[in-house]
Formats: C-alpha cells, structure tokens, sequence
C-alpha cells in the first residue's frame, strides 16, 4: 500500500510539488460549466474508467465516512467540534472535513490521518497543513478559528486493503484517527477518533424496538385478561399459569440485552443488534433525564476502564497500533523522490475526475442544512471512545447513555413503570364502572375484579417489581464496581438492600405461609451411577435414587452407588387441599407461585436465588471478564439441568421456551462469547463472524418468543370465553375443546398412568385345538355276546359298589365262580373279526343312548363315574367305574 508522507523544509516542499503538480494543473483548466444546478439539487460531472461522462449528486451518500467522535489524547490542546471524513468509491477521493480552535499562541504542526479496518491499518496519511493550502493552520494560532476541508485522491493501491464486502456488511467496523504533532516539541497535541461506518445496521430500535413494545403490550395484556376472569378462583389459576408469562418474556429480552455487559471487546454488529432490546432493560434515552442525572452526578463520571472500555477524553496511546515519530519527522530524501516517482502513475489515473474534486475542494463545510448529513457529533463526557466496543460501556454508547449514568436511568424509568402499570390496573378498573353506568357493559361483569381492584393493583406492581428483581440487582451492583459518584452509589445501596431484603422477607414468608404446619423428616436413601447414552450415542453417565426407582428399572445394571440422604416435608394435616387449589394461598401469594406446577409452586424462591447469582457474576465481576464467562456459564450449565429436571412451568409453552431454548441460548451465547477477550487476540473478521453466529441464536430465540406471544393471545382468549357456548370462529371451536381439555389433564400434576403392557400376539399359523371330546358306543356295547359276558362280571349291586372298594376273598371268590369264561378275573374277551353287519345297529340307536361321559384316570378316593348300559331285555343297569375303565382299556 501507498502511504505518501510529507516532510517539513526544502523535502516537504519537492514532494509537495510532485505530488499537486498534475492536481493544480487541472484545476487551472476547471470551469464553472462543469457544475449543473437543478433545483436546490447540485450535480457534477465525473468521468468512468472507461472515459465516459457521468452526473454525480454533490450530496451523494458516500460508500464509507464517519459518525460521532472523540478526544482520544485526554489533554488535547486543539478543540475540535467538527470531524468527519467520507470515501466515494464512484470516483475514488477521500474527503475530510475539521473544524475547532485552539487556545495555543502560535505554533506549525503536522497532521496524520489513518483509517482502520476490522483492527487493521487501511490507509494513512501524513501532510504537512501549509504544502495542503489548510491556512487556518498555517500556524496554528489562537486568534484563528481551525476551519479546512480536503480532497484526497487514493488509488486503488492505497484502498486494497479494504474488502468490498466492507462496503456493504453491517456495522462495518472501523476508525478514522486525526493525529496533530508539533514541531517545536515533535510531540503530539491533539488525538481524536471517529467511528467509520457504511449505513448498513442492525440497529433499528425505532422499528424493532417498536415491534418488540407492541408484542409485548399484547402478551401483558392477554395475561391480564386470564386473571381478572374470575368464576372459580382455582379455575382461574388453571387459565393463568397456561397463558404467556411476562416473566418469560422479559427473561428473555434481559438474557439478549444483558448479554453485552459482559466486560470482553464486543464486534461492532453486536452492541446494534443488542440496541434494539435496549428499552427492556431501562435503557431508554432522554435528553432531560440525562441532563438531570448529570447534574446529580456532577464531574465524577467514573473511569471506563474499569469495565473494559476506553474512555474518550483520556489517553489511548495504543490508539489504532500508536505511532511512530520516527516515521513522521525523519525521511529521507531519496527514499521520498523513488515513492513519489512510483506514485506518479497513479496520479494520473485522478485527472479524469479532477473537476468534481475542484468543486468539491472549493465549497465550505457542508452541514444538514444543505443535505450533506455523513457527519457525527463529539461524544458527551463518560462515553468510550467512537469504534471501541468493550464491555457494558460499549454497549450503552449506542444509546448515547454514559456507564456512569447506567443506575439511575435504568432506575427511574423503572420505577416509571411501576406507577404506570399501577395507574392502568385502576383506569381500567374506573373504565369500566363507567361503561357499567351507561348500560354498555352488565353490572355482573368482572365483578370479583371490580370488587378486589386495589388488591389487583397492589399485586400488579409486586409483580413488576418481582420481573425487575435481576435488572434491579444488576444495576446496584455495577454501580458499585464503577466507583461513580457517592450520592448515586448511596442510592444504589439502599435500592440493594430493598429488593434484596424485601424479595428474601416474602419469599420466605410464602413459603413459611404453606409450610409451617407440617415437618421435616431426613430419609436414608441410595444414589445409583447407571450408564447412558447422550444423544443416542455419546457414552454418558446418569444419576437415579433409590426412592425412585420403578419396576422397570429394577433390571438395570448400575455402575455404582453411594450413599444419599433427602430432606422430605411431612405434611401433618392430611385433609388440607392442594396449594393449587387454596384460594387462600392464591389471593396472596399467586403473583408468586400461580404459573408453576403443585409440586413446583415453591419455584418462585429458587428463582430468586437463581437471579441473584447471576447479577453477582455480570455486574459484581465487571471488568473481570474470563471470571464472568466460565462463572456464569458453569451457573447457566447447572441451572439448565435443574430447570429441565424439574420442568416447573405447568404450562408446556412455558417450558419449551423457558427451559430449553433460554437455557441453550444462554449457554451457547457464553461459550462463544469467550473468545472475546483480548487475551485470545482473536482476528477482528473472526470475532465479527462469531458474533453474527449470536445474532442469528438470538434472534431466532426471540423470534420463537413473539411466536408464543401470539399462540398465547389465541389461548388467553379462549379461556375468558370458556362459558360461552357461541364461539367465534367456529373452525377453532375442536382447538379450544382440546385445549381445555389439556388444562384438566396438566392441573392435577400426577404421573400420567402407564397401560397395561399388552400381551404378545402369538403368531398366525395352522394349529389345532381340542375344544370337547365325547364317547362314542363300542362294538360290544351292542354284541349281546358281550353284554351278557359283561353282565356275568357285574352282579354286585350298586350300592356295594359304592362301598368298601376292597373286597373280600369271599366276594372274589364268588366272582370267580360265577363267571362263564376261562378269561382271567378282570379280562374281556374280544371278537377275532369283524364285518360291516356288526356296525349296523350303530346307525339305528336314537342320539339320547349314544352315551358321552369325560375321559379321566379314576384315582385313589376318586367318586365313581357311572355310565348306563343296555342289555338284552333293554333295560338299563349301572355299572361301576372300575368295570368301565377295563372296558376302555380293552376296547
């Protein structure tokens, strides 16, 4: 890159004419006919590349210039109230501006202009005032206002270094420096810096701050509407804690803003994107407000540096990589004319575009009267430095906002709110009383609202007060690390101590209010080590107590265990309703415990404690930054897995939101935020990717949120219309009846019960089964030579069967006798053939004689089974169960 400097003496002036020769040269041959004048519009003729004549607007918007800057040296001896350059790439020039005074007597200086890019020097220029034909510092002299501007012609040599995506990326970041020497001293008298920008932002507060209020009036007021509906106080609650909380969503604006007070060196695209949630966190600009501030606070505006920024009106002697005296007084001479010979040739290039540079050199100061509005202003007193983005003070520098004036503002505008939504509880309360009067609204409308109207109004504002509690406490505790002024402080530490004594008293007080009539008991208990799969494959490890566990994870093998104890509430008073249905209980305290489960009504007090440690590390640690970042991110960690396990909210929009994207977005927003500080050194490109990666979490977790406002708008207004039959629009009407019906099942908050575990379907496949089983007739049921075989065999009688079974020899004997065969007691004797003549008396019985009787084994002491037999003179005679069991085993 080309950096043409200029020497004092005979040096100075042979690079002085090399170097203006081709520029005076044209101007000489410039004439007035080259400027075109239509309306109050000016244009000037300007050429291509390629050599072709173009109109140019002479209030163009140039690709790059400056905005608000400030004294960089901190004892500057030059007062400069107007500095501003800008780059025109359509014609390659560099045009600055600079007015001021001074109050030094008499004295010739040298002026340095550098431009930086992303932490990186771009372009630079050293010039000698008198050679640049700038005679308001020709010398330098008090009894002389400093008024100049300039035309620097660059070529493409010397913007090289400057990307083009610089030209249209947002926030580009970058600093013009002005650098003012002088040579009696060869020692620097005056230092400002100015922040470069190219238009392009993320910061719209106007119109996403905008958006943002207005989301937000419409998710106050849904949940407004969900708790002055009142038919059943219990019901009520129900509606309430499934509606959008306030807290959630300024949990979430606080998470995004807050972010920036973290004390690491920020990417411009960051603190603009963080400006436009910069209302949620009391950061709200008033030019009156902050007069009265500093009024209050007087000349003691802290030092910036305490929490990682540089200040503007002290000394930033590293400023821009610093300088080197060496390089600007001590040049040799034939090092000068080789630079201004290789130059010489890209001077030649600007010839083509000098007549819009000749009228550009010859006009004054251009202001916002004649449209030329590319210029900023100097800092107020307590604001970094332009370009410098560290730490909470860079972020407030977007609001014009002083770190030392951070408290109070944030204070006074919230205690703005807390009167303000005070006195809109009671307008609305008197609203309607005076449509009621006129016949416009039923006298039983809102009637419980209307007759609890203070106690609404008193729990209103303690609502505030308990979503400000973190912003509160943040603020108190950075105005202690800031080391401001006393009387600030003073009021910062009695601020603390209310809210923190205060939310302690009540906190306790809610709790002590539920538990007081029961006791507490310390359990022995067992915590198992299992083994687990994190994201479906990362080995892992879980925790489980012994109290817990369920049948189905008896089975499970566990890597260990150790011993545990737990602390478990006694409830004396077995009759006493849920907290959840204590109307007593939600008159007082609901503003604190009605949006969470009943098993979770007491997560308001762990919030507290949650919020607390969180404002110690941000405004506590301020100026600490690797203390804040692995603080608060081992803070954030823990409190994601005790939010997640315990999943408070009984709404489940309210979880989703709370627990698992708040959550992520916090610990992932800390994480990439580490490489931030200084200490890594982390290249200014790299730092600005991160830092849109950021943006796009953030944003995408508030978009999600302004997404369940309005999904929260829908449901709040089907609950203040639950007992109304006629539901507009109908095609919603199965949405709200489902959704009331998710309402009944989240309330109790029990274990959903698991079904039963259906039993496995035997497989489709041929199969056989024996359904009955039925005796049929035998061959010698109807041979009347067996019948009167068997009759021979079965003279006992009945009821001697029934008897003894164990007979007497006298008995067998007789059998034996009797019997009319030479088979042994007990046989039967069979045909050796048979033919299809002895079936056919099967087929003529009647079905009654075809005798079934079950197949069973007779047993010791089993009761005899008779079946019926028919003889030869067709009657029927029993007989007993020892006989047919013979028979069926013969047959």
């Amino acid at each position: 890159m080309l950096r043409p400097r200029l020497l004092p003496g005979n040096a100075l002036g042979y690079r002085l004419a090399i170097t203006l020769l081709p520029l005076l040269c044209f101007i000489s041959i410039a004439t007035p006919a080259n400027v075109a004048v239509s309306g109050n519009t000016k244009y000037v003729e300007a050429a291509t590349p390629d050599g072709d004549a173009v109109w140019l607007k002479d209030i163009r918007k140039p690709a790059l210039y400056t905005q608000n800057f400030g004294d960089c040296l901190g004892s500057s001896l030059i007062n400069v109230t107007r500095f501003d350059a800008a780059y025109y790439k359509d014609n390659m020039t560099v045009l600055f501006h600079l007015e001021g005074n001074t109050n030094v007597a008499n004295e010739s200086v040298m002026m340095y202009i550098g431009v930086y890019a992303y932490g990186e020097a771009r372009f630079d220029l050293t010039f000698n005032p008198c050679s640049a034909q700038i005679y308001s510092l020709c010398p330098m002299n008090r009894s002389v206002p400093i008024e100049a501007n300039g035309i620097i012609p660059v070529s493409d040599a010397d913007v090289a270094g400057i990307p083009p995506i610089a030209l249209t990326i947002p926030d580009f970041e970058g600093q013009a420096i002005l650098r003012l020497f002088a040579n009696s001293t060869q020692s620097q008298i005056g230092c400002y810096s100015a922040v470069v920008t190219n238009g392009a932002t993320f910061s719209h507060p106007a119109a996403v701050g905008t958006v943002l209020g207005i989301f937000t009036i419409i998710a106050i007021a849904a949940s407004f509407a969900t708790a002055v509906y009142v038919s059943h106080i219990p019901t009520t609650r129900t509606h309430y804690a499934h509606s959008l909380s306030i807290l959630v969503v300024f949990a979430v604006f606080h998470h995004i803003f807050f972010t920036g007070s973290l004390s690491v060196n920020w990417p411009s695209v960051l603190p603009a994107f963080w400006s436009n949630f910069a209302w949620t966190g009391g950061m709200i600009y008033s030019e009156s407000m902050q007069n009265s501030i500093n009024q209050l606070i007087g000349s003691n505006k802290g030092n910036t540096s305490m929490v990682g920024a540089a200040g503007s009106g002290t000394a930033a002697e590293d400023l821009g990589g610093g300088y080197e005296l060496s390089q600007i007084y001590k040049r040799s001479f034939p090092s000068l004319f080789r630079r201004e010979l290789n130059s010489w040739s890209d001077h030649l290039q600007h010839l083509r575009s000098v007549k819009l540079e000749t009228h550009l050199a010859k006009r004054t100061l251009a202001n916002s009267s004649e449209g030329y509005d590319w210029y900023g202003i100097p800092v107020k007193p307590g604001l970094p430095l332009p370009g410098n983005f560290s730490g909470f003070a860079g972020t407030l520098a977007e609001e014009n906002i002083p770190a030392s004036n951070a408290f109070m503002t944030g204070f006074l505008w919230f205690l703005i709110l807390i009167v303000l939504v005070a006195a809109a509880v009671i307008a609305f309360k008197w609203i309607l009383e005076g449509l009621i009067k006129y016949k416009h609204l039923d006298e039983n409308r809102l009637a419980f609202f209307r007759e609890h109207w203070l106690g609404y109004t008193a729990v209103a504002a303690l609502r505030t007060a308990f979503i400000g509690f973190f912003l509160i406490i943040y603020l108190t505790l950075f105005q202690f690390t800031y080391k401001g002024s006393a009387g600030v402080t003073a009021i910062a530490a009695l601020v603390f101590l209310v809210f923190f004594l205060g939310f302690s008293a009540v906190a306790g007080y809610a709790c002590y209010y539920r538990l007081h009539s029961g006791s507490y008991a310390i359990k022995r208990d067992r915590l198992h080590i299992e083994p687990k799969k994190a994201l479906g494959f990362v080995p892992w490890i879980g925790f489980q107590l012994e109290s817990r566990r369920s049948e189905e994870t008896q089975a499970k093998t566990f890597l260990g265990s150790i011993p545990w104890w737990g602390v478990h509430y006694v409830d004396e008073d077995a009759q006493r309703i849920p907290v959840q249905e204590d109307e007593d209980y939600i008159k007082k305290f609901g503003w604190l415990s009605a949006r969470f489960r009943r098993t979770r009504w007491w997560f308001f007090a762990m919030w507290l404690v949650y919020e607390f440690v969180r404002a110690c590390f941000y405004g506590g640690a301020a100026g600490h930054p690797m203390t804040q970042v692995f603080g608060l991110m081992a803070v954030e960690f823990i409190a994601l897995i005790l939010i997640v396990k315990l999943r408070p909210f009984e709404g489940a929009r309210l979880n989703a939101l709370m627990v698992y994207l708040l959550g992520f977005s916090k610990v992932a927003t800390l994480a990439l935020s580490a490489a931030f500080d200084i200490r890594f050194n982390l290249a200014r490109i790299n730092t600005t990717v991160i830092g849109v990666v950021i943006i796009v979490i953030q944003g995408l977790l508030a978009g999600v949120t302004l997404l369940a406002i309005v999904f929260g708008a829908i449901s709040s207004y089907m609950s203040v219309t639950r007992e109304q039959e006629a539901f507009k629009p109908r095609k919603w009407a199965p949405y709200r009846e489902r959704y009331f019906a998710h309402l009944e099942k989240s309330a109790p908050d029990v274990p959903p019960v698991k079904a039963a575990t259906p039993m496995p379907e035997e497989p489709k496949e041929p199969y056989f089964r024996v359904a009955s089983v039925r005796r049929e007739p035998k061959i010698e049921d109807s041979n009347p030579v067996y019948i009167d075989t068997a009759s021979s065999r079965t003279s006992v009688a009945p009821a001697a069967a029934i008897g003894s079974r164990t007979s007497t020899r006298r008995n067998s004997l007789h059998s034996a006798h009797m019997s009319s065969s030479n088979l042994p007691f007990g046989a039967r004797s069979h045909r050796t053939s048979w033919s299809t003549r002895d079936f056919s008396g099967l087929h003529d019985q009647p079905d009654y004689e075809r005798v079934r009787t079950p197949i069973r084994s007779p047993g010791p002491g089993t009761s005899l089974d008779v079946r019926k037999q028919r003889n030869d003179k067709g009657k029927e005679k029993e007989a007993p169960l020892d006989e047919r069991s013979s028979e069926e085993a013969m047959g």
